[in-house]
């Protein structure tokens, strides 16, 4: 009883810490622009109003924010969808090599992909740059993919090997005594390692849809996605806190959409890597 006591109060602590800044936002982006830069503070979006919704999809005729908001929204999925493919694709083929064969430098191999993930990217990230101007992959789609899959694969071979180890290796072992290649018997397992993949996807997504340092960088105007569009709504002298907190709001749909549809394969998929690490 006493556990429960302590437990619910830290519980609605955090729920209040991590949903407050969302409600805030939401409240911003309805109210009008008189309302939010009133001295006196509205809790509530009372009367609330869509003129920064209709304003950023371009439905009062000026279609000029819109067409701006698109291309970066099209930017994020470009960029967050091949990074999350390559990735898997990388993860699931390295993850079944080191948790089915023995070849020299092995442990050695997967303990330099792991002080990768401790990294901090503001440590490698001028040589990088010199790296991507110097092949001309600045500002391009190919260039920030190429930096989202390096930056964020080996969490998702990590996570794919261990999810294989939680596979008994008599599966695909019994596969290749009937003849089938090893890319055959990988392929016949390949099913049971479902919710790993998709964990490994997810995060992948999640990732590089909120990354934000990187493509300010490397991704400055015209593939820039919405995370860098949005700090661009405000003028020299003034901030439009309304048009950033809509954009903001429905720069969130997509990565809530994700989680809330697939988050048993998440929970699933952390679980078992972890277990078995």
């Amino acid at each position: 009883m006493k556990k429960r006591y302590f437990f619910f109060p830290a519980l609605l602590a955090i729920l209040t810490w991590t949903l407050a800044p969302i409600y805030w936002a939401l409240r911003t982006s309805l109210l009008k622009e008189t309302d939010v830069t009133s001295t006196s503070i509205k809790y509530l979006p009372i009367p609330a109003s869509t003129e920064n919704y209709v304003k950023l999809l371009g439905l009062n005729g000026d279609t000029s924010v819109w067409q701006s908001f698109s291309q970066a929204l099209t930017n994020s999925l470009v960029s967050s969808l091949i990074a999350t493919i390559v990735v898997l694709l990388i993860a699931v083929l390295s993850g079944y090599a080191f948790a089915r064969l023995e070849f020299r430098g092995k442990n050695m191999l997967f303990m330099m992909v792991l002080i990768t993930m401790a990294l901090p990217a503001y440590a490698v990230i001028i040589p990088l740059y010199k790296i991507m101007i110097d092949v001309n992959l600045v500002d391009t789609q190919i260039g920030i993919s190429l930096i989202y899959i390096s930056a964020f694969m080996p969490l998702s071979f990590w996570l794919m090997r261990n999810y294989f180890n939680t596979i008994p290796k008599e599966l695909d072992e019994s596969a290749m005594i009937d003849g089938a290649s090893r890319f055959r018997a990988l392929w016949t397992i390949l099913p049971l390692t479902l919710p790993g993949m998709v964990t490994a996807a997810i995060l992948t997504f999640l990732s590089s849809w909120g990354q934000f340092l990187i493509p300010l960088l490397f991704a400055p105007s015209k593939t820039k996605p919405l995370t860098v569009l949005i700090t661009e709504f405000n003028g020299r002298y003034t901030m439009d806190y309304g048009m950033i907190t809509a954009a903001g709001i429905i720069t969130m749909v997509p990565p809530v959409l994700i989680v809330l549809f697939l988050n048993k394969f998440l929970i699933s998929g952390l679980m078992d890597a972890a277990v078995k690490e």
